[in-house]
């Protein structure tokens, strides 16, 4: 049985994931949860060599064909180097693929995050059977994986797709080294701010928003937390989820004007919050993008929920593997050519 492995990197918790592709689907076959080892990189590596051995040991029909890894930028993909992100700031310059490759001798392909999740969702979710697709995190962060032309794009230096970066604002919630950027108002730690910043201006009001209840409570103020006062009527936290349906219909605008794509698809908090976000966000779509781009353009929650993690890194993997295969496939045919030409 061809067995793909899938590796997903995240700041407290990794996923070693066994799977295998049976049509246009994954089958998951096992998984291994563990801590992420953050100040000692090799010591992961050696933790993910063995626990992949070790299952491979236990189940000697399995063959495993590659192995694919997902984690949060900024990396290097081509050269398999993580790049100190910042929940991981001691894997500085992380090499990979080398350890990998020399364990196991197969194909090994790392991607950031939101490409990985990008993949996932063209291949087996929500995107399936689209040509051009952009997939946006909208969970802790915001990021973006491109799918131009039934392709991943990663860009020049596998920076494409960061889009959190965007300035929507001079002021604003800080993210991604920015106040008022895309991240700053869509994203978990971004409502959370924008939260802190309302919550202060309303308790100097005289008002108590029911995520804030007085201002040794504003340090404590999470996305879930506003996303609970909602749930019970509070009026600001409805406000603040309208700001950031706003913000995300102009950053949708931006993208849908640009990349022109069919269907764009969004992840964690828009999947939990499409009720709420849906109206402004709509109406700042029709207000900001280009009409025919934007009526050709479905917005849709990724399908693929909780597991979209493990769906993402085995992905990745399939993709390492497909890519050596159309290789080979295209040296063959160079080679057969060449031999033809010199018969001639």
């Amino acid at each position: 049985m061809q067995v793909v492995v899938g590796i997903d990197i995240g700041g407290t918790k990794c996923a070693v994931s066994f799977a295998r592709q049976h049509s246009d689907d994954i089958i998951f076959l096992d998984k291994v949860r563990m801590e992420t080892e953050t100040e000692d990189f090799d010591r992961a590596m050696e933790s993910f060599i063995e626990i992949i051995r070790e299952r491979f040991r236990r189940n000697p029909d399995w063959k495993l064909t590659s192995i694919g890894i997902s984690c949060g930028g900024p990396l290097d993909a081509g050269k398999g180097l993580i790049l100190s992100p910042p929940n991981l700031p001691r894997w500085d310059r992380a090499d990979v693929y080398t350890p990998l490759k020399k364990a196991f001798g197969v194909p090994v392909m790392l991607q950031n995050d939101a490409d990985a999740c990008a993949l996932a969702e063209w291949s087996m979710g929500a995107g399936k059977g689209c040509r051009n697709m952009i997939f946006l995190t909208f969970g802790t962060g915001m990021g973006a994986g491109l799918i131009l032309n039934n392709e991943l794009y990663s860009g020049t230096t596998s920076m494409a797709g960061e889009v959190g970066h965007i300035r929507m604002e001079k002021e604003g919630p800080f993210g991604y080294g920015k106040y008022g950027s895309f991240e700053g108002f869509c994203s978990g730690g971004g409502i959370a701010k924008l939260g802190r910043m309302m919550a202060e201006e309303a308790l100097r009001e005289g008002k108590t928003p029911l995520f804030c209840q007085s201002e040794a409570e504003l340090d404590s103020i999470s996305c879930k937390s506003i996303a609970e006062a909602l749930e019970q009527g509070d009026e600001l936290a409805a406000e603040i989820f309208d700001i950031v349906g706003t913000y995300l219909g102009r950053g949708l605008s931006v993208l849908i004007d640009i990349l022109n794509p069919e269907m764009i698809v969004i992840g964690s908090i828009y999947a939990r919050q499409k009720n709420v976000l849906d109206k402004k966000m709509r109406e700042a779509l029709e207000q900001e993008a280009l009409p025919v781009s934007r009526k050709a353009c479905r917005i849709v929650p990724a399908s693929l929920g909780e597991l979209i993690g493990d769906y993402a890194a085995v992905s990745v993997g399939i993709k390492a593997y497909q890519d050596l295969y159309r290789h080979a496939e295209r040296f063959s045919v160079q080679m057969k050519l060449d031999t033809e030409e010199y018969q001639i």
